[in-house]
């Protein structure tokens, strides 16, 4: 019997305050290499506010985050960002490309910012873009493209620098079914291929579908539902 991997990323008893409203109440998550997982919940149930700890963006009032055996709070914020930059990947609703670059020098930001060459950039950008079927518009910018492409596109960007951990929040809730649907088989397919781990904040069955294993958020509190084959 093969025996389950490491996890890379475990959160214990996370509490997170936002004024007087809670938005963590002992959220708990243990996240494996190569597992695609759906946070869900309604809104306003502390799912993003959980993925937000999980990847240092936020820092629990209480509760500790650990990634690889390293508590994130014990990391100084540059150790943060540059983890943010080589181990995690991150893919928004709403794409957050940058305007005036093309498609492709989107892509080859997060290798350009991480020292690595124009040239050297360009060339893996395009070969993701290739990937995630929008090599045609490479010269395009995000105005230009439809937003099932540009998500396509944020899709490439994150997984370009091949990192362990992709966190995606709400990748499909601003698109139509057929390019969620697209987005999300793209999405997991080439994360299932490098190895690395999806954590996925939604709202929809259809997308949660695409998961290993769904966790339900609601009232800060998280629960680990068992998948029924």
């Amino acid at each position: 019997m093969t025996a389950a991997p490491e996890p890379l990323l475990v959160a214990t008893d996370l509490h997170k305050v936002y004024g007087h409203t809670p938005a963590l109440d002992g959220a708990e998550l243990t996240v494996r290499a190569g597992e695609v997982v759906a946070v869900m919940g309604p809104s306003g149930s502390g799912k993003s506010t959980l993925l937000h700890c999980l990847a240092g963006i936020v820092t629990p009032d209480s509760g500790e985050v650990r990634y690889r055996g390293r508590q994130l709070s014990a990391m100084s914020d540059g150790e943060r960002s540059a983890l943010r930059r080589t181990d995690f990947g991150f893919v928004f609703q709403f794409g957050q490309l940058v305007p005036e670059l093309t498609c492709l020098e989107n892509v080859a930001m997060p290798m350009r910012l991480g020292g690595r060459k124009r040239k050297e950039a360009e060339a893996q950008a395009a070969t993701w873009l290739e990937r995630l079927e929008v090599a045609d518009i490479a010269d395009q910018r995000p105005g230009e493209v439809s937003g099932g492409q540009g998500q396509r596109v944020a899709v490439a960007r994150a997984l370009v620098g091949e990192p362990r951990v992709v966190f995606a929040d709400e990748p499909t809730g601003a698109l139509d079914s057929l390019n969620g649907e697209r987005v999300m088989r793209l999405l997991t397919e080439a994360a299932h291929d490098t190895g690395a781990a999806v954590v996925l904040v939604t709202h929809e069955p259809r997308v949660a579908a695409y998961s290993d294993r769904e966790i339900v958020v609601r009232d800060g509190k998280s629960r680990d539902m068992e998948r029924v084959s």
